[in-house]
Protein backbone atom coordinates (compact mmCIF):
# COMPACT_ATOMS: atom_id res chain seq x y z
CA UNK A 1 0.00 0.00 0.00
CA UNK A 2 1.36 3.39 -1.04
CA UNK A 3 0.69 6.74 0.60
CA UNK A 4 1.07 10.30 -0.64
CA UNK A 5 4.14 12.41 0.01
CA UNK A 6 2.37 14.57 2.60
CA UNK A 7 1.20 11.45 4.48
CA UNK A 8 4.71 9.97 4.47
CA UNK A 9 6.05 13.29 5.76
CA UNK A 10 3.53 13.25 8.60
CA UNK A 11 4.88 9.84 9.61
CA UNK A 12 8.47 11.04 9.23
CA UNK A 13 7.73 14.03 11.47
CA UNK A 14 6.34 11.78 14.19
CA UNK A 15 9.69 9.98 14.23
CA UNK A 16 11.70 13.19 14.37
CA UNK A 17 12.91 13.22 10.75
CA UNK A 18 13.28 16.87 9.68
CA UNK A 19 11.04 18.01 6.81
CA UNK A 20 10.35 21.44 5.34
CA UNK A 21 7.16 23.36 6.19
CA UNK A 22 4.23 22.59 3.91
CA UNK A 23 0.46 22.97 3.49
CA UNK A 24 -1.85 20.57 1.64
CA UNK A 25 -4.24 22.31 -0.78
CA UNK A 26 -7.16 21.28 -2.98
CA UNK A 27 -7.71 24.47 -4.98
CA UNK A 28 -5.66 27.37 -6.41
CA UNK A 29 -7.25 29.69 -3.81
CA UNK A 30 -6.04 27.43 -1.01
CA UNK A 31 -2.60 27.38 -2.61
CA UNK A 32 -2.42 31.19 -2.54
CA UNK A 33 -3.57 31.20 1.10
CA UNK A 34 -0.87 28.63 1.92
CA UNK A 35 1.76 30.83 0.27
CA UNK A 36 0.70 33.69 2.53
CA UNK A 37 0.59 31.42 5.56
CA UNK A 38 4.12 30.13 5.04
CA UNK A 39 5.40 33.69 4.68
CA UNK A 40 8.38 32.79 2.49
CA UNK A 41 9.72 34.26 -0.74
CA UNK A 42 9.46 31.07 -2.78
CA UNK A 43 7.50 27.82 -2.61
CA UNK A 44 7.42 24.49 -4.43
CA UNK A 45 4.04 23.38 -5.76
CA UNK A 46 3.98 19.58 -5.87
CA UNK A 47 1.33 17.24 -7.29
CA UNK A 48 0.13 14.62 -4.83
CA UNK A 49 -0.34 11.39 -6.76
CA UNK A 50 0.53 7.79 -5.93
CA UNK A 51 3.22 7.45 -8.58
CA UNK A 52 6.76 8.57 -9.24
CA UNK A 53 8.10 10.82 -11.97
CA UNK A 54 6.10 13.89 -10.93
CA UNK A 55 8.96 16.28 -11.57
CA UNK A 56 9.67 15.03 -15.08
CA UNK A 57 5.94 15.14 -15.87
CA UNK A 58 5.71 18.79 -14.86
CA UNK A 59 4.00 18.10 -11.57
CA UNK A 60 6.52 20.08 -9.50
CA UNK A 61 6.98 23.83 -10.05
CA UNK A 62 8.52 26.76 -8.18
CA UNK A 63 6.73 30.07 -7.62
CA UNK A 64 7.76 33.34 -5.96
CA UNK A 65 4.50 35.30 -6.24
CA UNK A 66 0.80 34.82 -5.59
CA UNK A 67 0.13 35.08 -9.32
CA UNK A 68 2.55 32.28 -10.14
CA UNK A 69 1.33 30.15 -7.24
CA UNK A 70 -2.24 30.40 -8.51
CA UNK A 71 -1.21 29.76 -12.12
CA UNK A 72 1.00 26.73 -11.37
CA UNK A 73 -1.49 25.26 -8.89
CA UNK A 74 -4.24 25.48 -11.50
CA UNK A 75 -2.03 23.88 -14.15
CA UNK A 76 -0.98 21.02 -11.90
CA UNK A 77 -4.51 20.38 -10.62
CA UNK A 78 -5.61 19.97 -14.24
CA UNK A 79 -2.94 17.33 -14.89
CA UNK A 80 -3.10 13.55 -15.06
CA UNK A 81 0.23 11.87 -14.29
CA UNK A 82 0.67 8.26 -15.41
CA UNK A 83 -3.09 7.77 -15.30
CA UNK A 84 -3.53 9.43 -11.90
CA UNK A 85 -5.58 12.66 -11.91
CA UNK A 86 -4.12 15.33 -9.63
CA UNK A 87 -6.65 16.48 -7.03
CA UNK A 88 -4.30 17.91 -4.40
CA UNK A 89 -1.06 19.86 -4.32
CA UNK A 90 1.48 20.39 -1.60
CA UNK A 91 2.71 23.96 -1.11
CA UNK A 92 6.16 23.56 0.39
CA UNK A 93 8.71 26.04 1.58
CA UNK A 94 11.42 26.25 -1.11
CA UNK A 95 14.81 25.22 0.21
CA UNK A 96 18.23 26.61 -0.74
CA UNK A 97 19.86 23.32 -1.74
CA UNK A 98 23.62 22.82 -1.54
CA UNK A 99 23.62 19.06 -2.24
CA UNK A 100 21.15 16.21 -2.75
CA UNK A 101 21.38 12.66 -1.38
CA UNK A 102 19.35 9.47 -1.60
CA UNK A 103 18.46 7.36 1.43
CA UNK A 104 16.04 4.46 1.79
CA UNK A 105 15.30 1.26 3.63
CA UNK A 106 13.70 -1.61 1.75
CA UNK A 107 13.60 -5.40 1.76
CA UNK A 108 16.42 -7.44 0.23
CA UNK A 109 14.64 -10.75 -0.36
CA UNK A 110 17.80 -12.53 -1.47
CA UNK A 111 19.59 -11.64 1.76
CA UNK A 112 16.35 -12.00 3.78
CA UNK A 113 16.98 -8.73 5.53
CA UNK A 114 16.32 -5.03 5.44
CA UNK A 115 18.77 -3.16 3.25
CA UNK A 116 19.92 0.45 3.60
CA UNK A 117 20.52 2.11 0.23
CA UNK A 118 22.32 5.46 0.04
CA UNK A 119 23.86 7.64 -2.62
CA UNK A 120 25.50 11.03 -2.87
CA UNK A 121 23.74 11.40 -6.24
CA UNK A 122 20.15 11.83 -5.13
CA UNK A 123 17.34 13.53 -7.00
CA UNK A 124 15.04 12.87 -9.95
CA UNK A 125 17.54 10.75 -11.89
CA UNK A 126 18.44 8.23 -9.17
CA UNK A 127 17.23 5.37 -11.39
CA UNK A 128 19.64 6.47 -14.11
CA UNK A 129 22.42 6.67 -11.55
CA UNK A 130 21.70 3.11 -10.45
CA UNK A 131 21.66 1.89 -14.06
CA UNK A 132 24.65 3.77 -15.49
CA UNK A 133 26.91 4.22 -12.45
CA UNK A 134 25.95 1.54 -9.92
CA UNK A 135 29.20 2.15 -8.02
CA UNK A 136 27.61 5.36 -6.70
CA UNK A 137 24.93 3.34 -4.90
CA UNK A 138 25.91 2.19 -1.40
CA UNK A 139 24.12 -0.82 0.12
CA UNK A 140 24.23 -2.19 3.67
CA UNK A 141 22.25 -5.21 4.78
CA UNK A 142 20.86 -4.80 8.29
CA UNK A 143 21.10 -7.80 10.60
CA UNK A 144 17.58 -8.17 12.09
CA UNK A 145 19.05 -9.34 15.40
CA UNK A 146 21.15 -6.17 15.70
CA UNK A 147 19.03 -3.56 13.93
CA UNK A 148 20.62 -0.15 13.51
CA UNK A 149 22.36 0.89 16.73
CA UNK A 150 24.11 4.23 16.88
CA UNK A 151 27.59 2.91 16.13
CA UNK A 152 26.41 1.33 12.85
CA UNK A 153 24.29 4.32 11.84
CA UNK A 154 27.28 6.55 12.52
CA UNK A 155 29.54 4.37 10.40
CA UNK A 156 27.06 4.50 7.52
CA UNK A 157 26.58 8.26 7.90
CA UNK A 158 30.30 8.92 7.49
CA UNK A 159 30.23 7.22 4.07
CA UNK A 160 28.20 10.21 2.84
CA UNK A 161 29.46 13.04 5.04
CA UNK A 162 32.99 13.88 6.05
CA UNK A 163 32.10 16.66 8.51
CA UNK A 164 31.30 15.36 11.98
CA UNK A 165 28.31 17.65 12.55
CA UNK A 166 26.59 16.59 9.34
CA UNK A 167 27.40 12.92 9.97
CA UNK A 168 25.90 13.26 13.45
CA UNK A 169 22.63 14.59 12.00
CA UNK A 170 22.62 11.85 9.38
CA UNK A 171 23.12 9.24 12.09
CA UNK A 172 19.96 10.39 13.83
CA UNK A 173 17.99 10.47 10.55
CA UNK A 174 19.07 6.93 9.67
CA UNK A 175 18.02 5.59 13.07
CA UNK A 176 14.68 7.44 12.95
CA UNK A 177 13.96 6.29 9.40
CA UNK A 178 14.78 2.69 10.30
CA UNK A 179 12.46 2.87 13.30
CA UNK A 180 9.65 4.26 11.14
CA UNK A 181 10.27 1.48 8.62
CA UNK A 182 10.25 -1.36 11.16
CA UNK A 183 7.47 -0.19 13.47
CA UNK A 184 5.04 0.39 10.60
CA UNK A 185 5.81 -2.86 8.72
CA UNK A 186 6.88 -0.90 5.67
CA UNK A 187 8.41 -2.41 2.54
CA UNK A 188 9.94 0.94 1.56
CA UNK A 189 10.85 4.13 3.40
CA UNK A 190 12.58 6.54 1.05
CA UNK A 191 13.94 10.08 1.17
CA UNK A 192 14.80 11.40 -2.27
CA UNK A 193 16.19 13.89 -2.10
CA UNK A 194 17.57 14.31 1.37
CA UNK A 195 19.08 17.76 0.97
CA UNK A 196 21.93 19.60 2.59
CA UNK A 197 20.88 23.23 2.72
CA UNK A 198 23.15 26.22 2.28
CA UNK A 199 22.95 26.68 6.06
CA UNK A 200 24.30 23.15 6.64
CA UNK A 201 21.07 21.48 7.81
CA UNK A 202 19.60 18.23 6.49
CA UNK A 203 15.97 18.05 5.34
CA UNK A 204 13.80 15.38 3.79
CA UNK A 205 12.09 17.43 1.08
CA UNK A 206 10.45 14.38 -0.46
CA UNK A 207 9.14 11.27 1.24
CA UNK A 208 7.83 7.92 0.10
CA UNK A 209 6.50 4.98 2.10
CA UNK A 210 5.05 1.68 0.96
CA UNK A 211 3.51 -0.73 3.46
CA UNK A 212 3.16 -4.50 3.55
CA UNK A 213 -0.50 -5.25 2.77
CA UNK A 214 -0.36 -8.40 4.90
CA UNK A 215 0.51 -6.40 8.01
CA UNK A 216 -2.05 -3.60 7.66
CA UNK A 217 -4.35 -5.25 10.20
CA UNK A 218 -1.75 -4.32 12.82
CA UNK A 219 -1.78 -0.66 11.77
CA UNK A 220 -5.33 0.70 11.49
CA UNK A 221 -3.94 4.24 11.43
CA UNK A 222 -1.96 3.38 8.29
CA UNK A 223 -4.78 1.40 6.70
CA UNK A 224 -7.05 4.43 7.11
CA UNK A 225 -4.77 6.27 4.63
CA UNK A 226 -5.53 3.76 1.85
CA UNK A 227 -6.78 5.46 -1.32
CA UNK A 228 -7.26 2.61 -3.78
CA UNK A 229 -7.21 3.04 -7.51
CA UNK A 230 -10.13 1.34 -9.31
CA UNK A 231 -7.91 -1.69 -9.96
CA UNK A 232 -6.74 -1.85 -6.35
CA UNK A 233 -10.33 -1.56 -5.15
CA UNK A 234 -11.27 -4.46 -7.42
CA UNK A 235 -8.43 -6.56 -6.03
CA UNK A 236 -9.43 -5.65 -2.46
CA UNK A 237 -13.06 -6.61 -3.17
CA UNK A 238 -11.93 -9.94 -4.62
CA UNK A 239 -9.82 -10.60 -1.53
CA UNK A 240 -12.82 -9.91 0.73
CA UNK A 241 -14.76 -12.54 -1.24
CA UNK A 242 -12.06 -15.15 -0.89
CA UNK A 243 -10.33 -14.81 -4.27
CA UNK A 244 -6.78 -14.02 -5.31
CA UNK A 245 -7.16 -11.57 -8.19
CA UNK A 246 -4.71 -9.48 -10.21
CA UNK A 247 -5.86 -7.52 -13.24
CA UNK A 248 -3.80 -7.56 -16.44
CA UNK A 249 -4.04 -6.07 -19.93
CA UNK A 250 -5.28 -9.05 -21.98
CA UNK A 251 -8.70 -10.11 -23.26
CA UNK A 252 -9.10 -13.70 -22.01
CA UNK A 253 -10.55 -13.80 -18.51
CA UNK A 254 -9.27 -16.70 -16.40
CA UNK A 255 -11.09 -18.45 -13.55
CA UNK A 256 -8.98 -21.23 -12.04
CA UNK A 257 -8.78 -23.20 -8.80
CA UNK A 258 -5.24 -23.14 -7.47
CA UNK A 259 -2.44 -20.59 -7.87
CA UNK A 260 -0.08 -22.97 -9.68
CA UNK A 261 -2.74 -23.99 -12.20
CA UNK A 262 -3.65 -20.32 -12.67
CA UNK A 263 -0.05 -19.46 -13.54
CA UNK A 264 0.15 -22.41 -15.94
CA UNK A 265 -3.11 -21.36 -17.57
CA UNK A 266 -1.76 -17.88 -18.24
CA UNK A 267 1.46 -19.35 -19.65
CA UNK A 268 -0.54 -21.59 -21.98
CA UNK A 269 -2.61 -18.67 -23.22
CA UNK A 270 0.57 -16.72 -24.00
CA UNK A 271 2.11 -19.80 -25.66
CA UNK A 272 -0.80 -19.99 -28.11
CA UNK A 273 -0.66 -16.28 -28.93
CA UNK A 274 -3.36 -15.05 -26.58
CA UNK A 275 -3.24 -12.58 -23.72
CA UNK A 276 -4.66 -13.26 -20.23
CA UNK A 277 -6.83 -10.52 -18.74
CA UNK A 278 -6.22 -11.53 -15.16
CA UNK A 279 -4.99 -13.93 -12.55
CA UNK A 280 -8.00 -15.27 -10.62
CA UNK A 281 -7.73 -18.15 -8.17
CA UNK A 282 -11.15 -19.02 -6.71
CA UNK A 283 -9.83 -21.79 -4.48
CA UNK A 284 -11.45 -25.20 -4.11
CA UNK A 285 -15.08 -24.18 -3.73
CA UNK A 286 -17.83 -25.07 -6.21
CA UNK A 287 -20.26 -22.75 -4.42
CA UNK A 288 -22.48 -21.12 -7.10
CA UNK A 289 -22.45 -17.81 -5.20
CA UNK A 290 -18.67 -17.76 -5.33
CA UNK A 291 -18.69 -18.52 -9.06
CA UNK A 292 -21.19 -15.71 -9.65
CA UNK A 293 -19.03 -13.22 -7.76
CA UNK A 294 -15.94 -14.35 -9.67
CA UNK A 295 -17.73 -13.99 -13.02
CA UNK A 296 -18.96 -10.52 -12.07
CA UNK A 297 -15.36 -9.48 -11.48
CA UNK A 298 -14.30 -10.89 -14.86
CA UNK A 299 -17.23 -9.39 -16.77
CA UNK A 300 -16.64 -6.03 -15.13
CA UNK A 301 -13.48 -5.79 -17.25
CA UNK A 302 -14.56 -4.34 -20.59
CA UNK A 303 -11.48 -5.84 -22.28
CA UNK A 304 -12.58 -9.43 -21.61
CA UNK A 305 -13.82 -11.10 -24.82
CA UNK A 306 -13.84 -14.70 -23.58
CA UNK A 307 -13.65 -16.54 -20.26
CA UNK A 308 -11.50 -19.63 -19.71
CA UNK A 309 -12.58 -21.67 -16.66
CA UNK A 310 -9.90 -24.25 -15.82
CA UNK A 311 -10.76 -26.56 -12.92
CA UNK A 312 -8.89 -29.51 -11.49
CA UNK A 313 -11.22 -31.60 -9.35
CA UNK A 314 -9.27 -33.26 -6.59
CA UNK A 315 -11.12 -33.07 -3.30
CA UNK A 316 -13.68 -30.92 -5.11
CA UNK A 317 -15.67 -33.18 -7.46
CA UNK A 318 -16.10 -32.14 -11.10
CA UNK A 319 -19.84 -32.86 -11.08
CA UNK A 320 -20.26 -30.50 -8.11
CA UNK A 321 -18.29 -27.86 -10.00
CA UNK A 322 -20.46 -28.34 -13.10
CA UNK A 323 -23.66 -28.00 -11.08
CA UNK A 324 -22.26 -24.85 -9.46
CA UNK A 325 -21.38 -23.35 -12.86
CA UNK A 326 -24.83 -24.12 -14.29
CA UNK A 327 -26.59 -22.59 -11.29
CA UNK A 328 -24.34 -19.57 -11.47
CA UNK A 329 -25.00 -18.95 -15.15
CA UNK A 330 -28.74 -19.22 -14.53
CA UNK A 331 -28.28 -15.83 -12.87
CA UNK A 332 -25.77 -14.31 -15.29
CA UNK A 333 -26.61 -12.73 -18.63
CA UNK A 334 -23.64 -12.69 -20.98
CA UNK A 335 -22.95 -13.54 -24.61
CA UNK A 336 -19.20 -13.83 -24.03
CA UNK A 337 -17.83 -17.29 -24.96
CA UNK A 338 -17.13 -19.40 -21.87
CA UNK A 339 -14.67 -22.26 -22.29
CA UNK A 340 -14.52 -24.85 -19.51
CA UNK A 341 -11.91 -27.51 -18.94
CA UNK A 342 -12.74 -30.00 -16.18
CA UNK A 343 -10.46 -32.82 -15.11
CA UNK A 344 -10.23 -34.96 -12.02
CA UNK A 345 -12.83 -36.70 -9.86
CA UNK A 346 -16.08 -37.41 -11.76
CA UNK A 347 -14.81 -35.46 -14.77
CA UNK A 348 -16.98 -37.32 -17.29
CA UNK A 349 -20.16 -36.63 -15.32
CA UNK A 350 -19.20 -32.96 -14.97
CA UNK A 351 -18.44 -32.54 -18.67
CA UNK A 352 -21.76 -34.16 -19.67
CA UNK A 353 -23.70 -31.84 -17.39
CA UNK A 354 -22.00 -28.81 -18.94
CA UNK A 355 -22.49 -30.02 -22.52
CA UNK A 356 -26.17 -30.75 -21.87
CA UNK A 357 -26.67 -27.20 -20.60
CA UNK A 358 -25.66 -25.78 -24.03
CA UNK A 359 -24.06 -22.74 -22.37
CA UNK A 360 -20.42 -23.70 -22.36
CA UNK A 361 -17.71 -24.79 -24.74
CA UNK A 362 -16.33 -27.88 -23.02
CA UNK A 363 -12.76 -29.14 -23.49
CA UNK A 364 -11.01 -32.23 -22.18
CA UNK A 365 -7.39 -31.06 -22.23
CA UNK A 366 -5.59 -27.82 -21.50
CA UNK A 367 -4.28 -27.66 -25.06
CA UNK A 368 -7.78 -27.98 -26.47
CA UNK A 369 -9.28 -25.49 -24.03
CA UNK A 370 -6.52 -22.93 -24.58
CA UNK A 371 -6.86 -23.15 -28.35
CA UNK A 372 -10.62 -22.67 -28.05
CA UNK A 373 -10.17 -19.62 -25.83
CA UNK A 374 -7.56 -17.99 -28.09
CA UNK A 375 -9.57 -18.73 -31.26
CA UNK A 376 -12.70 -17.25 -29.71
CA UNK A 377 -11.03 -13.85 -29.35
CA UNK A 378 -9.16 -14.00 -32.66
CA UNK A 379 -12.21 -14.72 -34.80
CA UNK A 380 -11.53 -18.43 -35.17
CA UNK A 381 -8.03 -18.03 -36.58
CA UNK A 382 -4.58 -18.30 -35.05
Amino acid sequence: MKVHEYQAKEIFSRYGIPVERYVLCNTPDEAVAAFRQLGVNKVAIKAQVLTGGRGKAGGVKLADSETLVRQHAQEILNMTIKGFPVTRVLISEAVDIAAEYYTSFTIDRNARSVVLIMSAAGGMDIEEVARKTPEKIIRYNIDPLIGLPKYLAQRFAFTLFEQAEQAKRMTTILQDLYQAFIENDASLAEINPLVLTAKGTLLAIDAKMVFDDNALYRHPNVQALFEPTPEEQLEATAKERGFSYVRMDGDIGCMVNGAGLAMTTMDMIKLYGGSPANFLDIGGSSNPVKVIEAMKILLNDSKVKAVFINIFGGITRCDDVAIGLIQAFDQLQTDIPVIVRLTGTNKNIGRKLLKDSNRFQVAETMNEATLMAVKSVKGGTL
